[in-house]
């Protein structure tokens, strides 16, 4: 699923910046090369960056 339209950023593609980069969306977007547009698709990206650092605090808690 395309999280972004302006940048083409999929959601796989934010989750694995999310365990790579610290920081909100703009950050993990910056590491992937591109930047906001619109502005539009940033609170998804932030929930979607927290569900996925959650994920990994849990499977290192295991």
């Amino acid at each position: 699923m395309y999280v972004c339209i302006c940048n083409a950023i999929r959601e796989s593609e934010l989750r694995q910046a999310a365990r790579h980069v610290a920081g909100d969306a703009e950050a993990c977007y910056a590491a992937l090369g591109k930047s906001p547009c619109c502005g539009s698709c940033l609170n998804e990206a932030d929930g979607i960056l927290d569900d996925e650092r959650e994920r990994g605090c849990m499977a290192a808690a295991a």
